[in-house]
């Protein structure tokens, strides 16, 4: 379907973006698994619950507003998983992949958090106020996820990885 309009482009991101939160729904269990870091993994896990509401919110806004999402896959999305599977490969377990595992997540938020900036303000002009109230209720969660994440790597994570990485 070619994008001609503003509601084209609305429902090709939230498309996009409803690919990507399947991803990483598939992705967060392997990370948490990996993550010597206890607050890290408990930050995958609890990320991944979240996810799962972030599914169940687009969801709920296709259902409201009628949308039909188009099958797709976020090939954006695809490539930070893949980063991600790069690092369990190379990094031995540890405080380095623990720093890396943090980067890899930080990605997939900034990719999300520019995603939801996005939708919200299109949803706005598209006059679809509750969709932009649900998509903004995931943005918040994002960026939480993502201070979450900076102070996890600030509180000792990186730190580690550093003396780790000097041995």
């Amino acid at each position: 379907m070619a994008r001609k309009t503003v509601k084209d482009l609305f429902i090709h991101e939230l498309s996009d973006v409803y690919s990507a939160e399947k991803q990483i729904t598939r992705a967060l269990p392997r990370m948490a698994r990996a993550a010597t870091n206890p607050l890290l993994a408990e930050a995958f896990t609890a990320h991944l619950e979240e996810t799962q509401g972030q599914i169940e919110r687009i969801d709920q806004l296709v259902e409201l507003t009628g949308l039909k999402l188009k099958r797709m896959k976020c090939v954006a999305m695809e490539g930070l998983v893949e980063e991600s599977k790069e690092l369990l490969e190379e990094i031995e377990k540890g405080a380095v992949l623990d720093a890396g595992l943090i980067a890899a997540a930080q990605k997939v938020e900034h990719y999300e958090i520019a995603s939801y900036g996005t939708l919200i303000a299109m949803a706005k002009h598209l006059n679809l106020p509750e969709a932009a109230d649900l998509l903004a209720a995931t943005l918040a969660e994002e960026k939480a996820t993502d201070v979450k994440l900076s102070k996890i790597a600030e509180q000792g994570g990186n730190q580690a990885a550093t003396l780790e990485s000097k041995k």
